[in-house]
């Protein structure tokens, strides 16, 4: 899929992940979330920056390594 900047969702669902894969190790603490984009997809992104709830609106901040990442709005 090809994702723009200025793409936007909602948080259909979220966690924090303390215990992370061994390539992540050093990111931990951090959000990860389901995000239900305006066309209903839903994909499986970082949250950078403040918490972000179930129901908060987030923006795409950046795609490092295939990986999304979105900030509240």
């Amino acid at each position: 899929m090809n994702f723009e900047a200025g793409l936007e969702g909602i948080v259909y669902t979220e966690t924090t992940v303390y215990s992370a894969p061994e390539a992540y190790v050093k990111d931990a603490p951090y959000q990860l979330a389901i995000v239900e984009l305006g066309d209903k997809r839903r994909v499986t992104a970082r949250i950078l920056g403040e918490h972000a709830n179930i129901g908060d609106a987030v923006a795409l901040a950046e795609s490092r390594d295939g990986v999304l990442y979105f900030r509240r709005k």
